[in-house]
Parts: C-alpha cells; sequence; structure tokens
C-alpha cells in the first residue's frame, strides 16, 4: 500500500515500462515453457487487463498465458492460500495432463532458467524441488527458510516458514537459505498433497507454510540453488538477482538497482529479454535548451511517451506518458504512467503512481511532515508515495 490499493501486487509498474508479473513470464517464456495460467482473486482487473492483451502467444502451437480468476468451484468461498488456489484449478490439471508443474510467485524481480531447475529436479528423483537463495539472517522473518541436509545437499532437511530465531549458515553465520517462492513438482504429486492439505481443517493453505514442509516430512523435497542457475547473457554482477519487493523501501530500491552505471540488475540483457506491452507509443522527446531551462536527464530511465520540457531529472525512473514541465526538477524518484509534474514543481526521494499531478511549485518528498499532512505515505527511510490520480497543489 498504497501501490496496491487499485490493484494487485503483480500489477504494480515498475522499472518504467514493465508491470512485476512481466518478469515471472519472461523467464518462463524464455524457458520455453509456454502453456501459463495466471490464478488471481483480489484487485484483479488491471492484471487481467495486461495478460490478455500483452500476452498473446500462437494459438495454431497451443500455446497460451491465461489469467485463471477465482471460480468458487469446490464451494461458496474464495482462495484460501496459494495452495488452496492450485487445488481450487485442478480442473487444469485435467485439461493439460502435465507430468511436471513449475510453481512461481508472480512479484519478485530476477532472471532465472526454469528449464535447468527442472533438470534438477527429474535428476534428484524428488517430488517437489525448491529454488532457494542467499539473504541475510535479518531477513528470516520475511522468508520461508530452507535446512539442507548435509550429507545430501540436494534435499531439504527441515524448512521453516518466517522464523523468528533461524539459526545462520555454517560457513555463513549471518546468513540463512531462503526460498525465492519457486517451486517445480511431480504434478501426480502436487494434486494429491494439495487434496490431503484441503482437507486439513488446521492447515493456513500455504505453499510454502503447509505444501513444502509435508514433502520435506516426506524426504521427498529437493533444493534447487538460484546462484547455480546460468542466464543467457548474464554477468557477474547481475548473475543471481532477486528482489522480493513486497515493502516500498525494497521496491524503491529495485528500481534503483535498474540505472547503477554497471546495473545491479541489466534490463538490457537481449539474450534473455524482458516482454511487455507498450509497441504504440512515440519516442521520448527532451525540449528547450535555454540559461536554466534545459531538458535534460541523467542517470535515469526515460521510457516511451516521456516529455521533459525544460526541465531536469536525475537518478530518476519516469514511465510512459510522464511529462515534467519547464524548470521542475525529479531528483532519485520513481513516475509511473502519465504523471504530470508541473513548472517550478520539485520532486524527491518520491514515488507517484499512475495519473498524479504535481501542481506549479508544488514540492514532494522535501519535508516528511508536510507530505504526511497531506495523508501521503511516508516510510521510515523517507520515501513519499502519492497514490494513483492524487492531484498535489
Amino acid at each position: 500500500m498504497p501501490l496496491t490499493s487499485q490493484r494487485a501486487k503483480p500489477a504494480v509498474p515498475f522499472g518504467g515500462m514493465y508491470r512485476l508479473v512481466d518478469f515471472a513470464l519472461s523467464n518462463l517464456a524464455n524457458s520455453n515453457y509456454l502453456h501459463m495460467v495466471v490464478l488471481t482473486q483480489y484487485k484483479s482487473h488491471s492484471l487481467d487487463r495486461h495478460i490478455t492483451k500483452t500476452w498473446r502467444m500462437s494459438p495454431l502451437l497451443g500455446n497460451f498465458v491465461t489469467p485463471v480468476p477465482a471460480q468458487q468451484r469446490v464451494g461458496k468461498r474464495w482462495y484460501l492460500g496459494s495452495a488452496d488456489a492450485i487445488f481450487q484449478c485442478l480442473n487444469i490439471f485435467d485439461d493439460e495432463r502435465p507430468d511436471i508443474v513449475i510453481v512461481v510467485g508472480a512479484d519478485h524481480i530476477y532472471r532465472m532458467d526454469f528449464s535447468q531447475m527442472v533438470a534438477s529436479h527429474i535428476e534428484s528423483g524428488a517430488e517437489a524441488t525448491v529454488a532457494g537463495i542467499r539473504q541475510p539472517i535479518e531477513y528470516a522473518k520475511d522468508f520461508g527458510v530452507i535446512d539442507v541436509d548435509p550429507a545430501r545437499p540436494n534435499r531439504i532437511r527441515a524448512f521453516l516458514e518466517k522464523p523468528t530465531n533461524a539459526q545462520g549458515l555454517p560457513d555463513s553465520p549471518q546468513e540463512i537459505l531462503a526460498s525465492m517462492g519457486n517451486y517445480v513438482f511431480d504434478a501426480d504429486a502436487l494434486v494429491e498433497a494439495v487434496t490431503r492439505d484441503a482437507a486439513d481443517e488446521t492447515s493456513k493453505h500455504d505453499m510454502g507454510g503447509d505444501i513444502v514442509p509435508y514433502f520435506v516430512e516426506r524426504d521427498a523435497a529437493g533444493f534447487y540453488d538460484f546462484k547455480d542457475n546460468d542466464v543467457p547473457g548474464s554477468t557477474d554482477r547481475d548473475r543471481a538477482y532477486w528482489r522480493d519487493v513486497g515493502t516500498i523501501d525494497a521496491y524503491y530500491e529495485a528500481n534503483k538497482d535498474l540505472i547503477a552505471i554497471t546495473p545491479v540488475f541489466n534490463l538490457y540483457n537481449n539474450e534473455w529479454p524482458l516482454f511487455t506491452g507498450y509497441t504504440d507509443l512515440a519516442p521520448a522527446k527532451f525540449v528547450h535548451a535555454g540559461p536554466g531551462r534545459l531538458g535534460h536527464a541523467v542517470d535515469s530511465i526515460v521510457s516511451p511517451g516521456v516529455l521533459i520540457s525544460g526541465a531536469s531529472a536525475q537518478g530518476s525512473i519516469l514511465s510512459p506518458g510522464a511529462h515534467l514541465h519547464s524548470w521542475a526538477t525529479v531528483t532519485d524518484s520513481v513516475l509511473l504512467d502519465n504523471v504530470q509534474v508541473g513548472r517550478h514543481a520539485q520532486v524527491y526521494r518520491a514515488i507517484l503512481d499512475k495519473n498524479v499531478v504535481v501542481g506549479e511549485r508544488a514540492r514532494i518528498g522535501m519535508d516528511a511532515e508536510e507530505d504526511r499532512a497531506r495523508g501521503l505515505t511516508v516510510t521510515e527511510s523517507g520515501i513519499t508515495v502519492v497514490p494513483k490520480g492524487m492531484v498535489i497543489s
């Protein structure tokens, strides 16, 4: 919140031209897995619209990406959790009859070749495989924590969902192995697991909290180390990059990662492209070049359709349709689609949602108390968030 006040998190724009869901779907498409369903529930309209308009596969070849909304197939209730979402959509398994199923979250930033994880899963003989990545131990409370069997490093010995007393790794006490929320399952084993889980009234019906521990208890859960995933075109700097953008600060920092001189996450890897839906916009335009009125942007991402008219942008992400008017300054900020920044306005360390209008000489991010008095969200680190469509005068 407030970026999710009117949309599901996977539909939140990111990096100028993308939505969060594009990263998961691009990874699957580049891995040549082209039968994809997106299970949706709350505030899903913009997500459904984006998938329907953007992610069009070839029906001639039988490939598809389709949103599947909650349908109350097993009773008059919505999804109770991620595992219940799969259970309520088992008709898809009947239709497609897969041997192996990949289950991923739709709100993380990373590149991953899932075919390598599937190959590891098959070789291990496990019924379920969980992808993991090293994270600082202080983040353990936000993740599922994986304990690998030292004698069998491709097997999970224990799995703790968001523990408050996690133990560090033997070779790095200040780190833990965190689940990425990416799983590979034998289809029959997954069907059996979610069916059993649905009958358990004590379960939270969660993939990480209930389904993975079920496989761990049966010694049937494998581990896949994300650092071993070699994506074509990746570099030593951006290999094994993964970010959970579940907070405003994490979302802001992940956007900033894109604009480093040598990006921590490289949008420009053409060997593993990121797909999205913007194809009909005019190029970005920079106008006015007089003293004190120079339209320019440095250390920034400037999307198609952006107009910088005698204004300045620095260290910022400017999404399609953003318009910066004369003498405005935008610094270290993320502007989503169609934001208007008026003359002499100042925007600093802020996230402006779609269609925000910043009036002439208005200030955002310059005074936290002033921003809070307007009803804006200001994080502890000082990031100001302006919700969709708000007019700031």
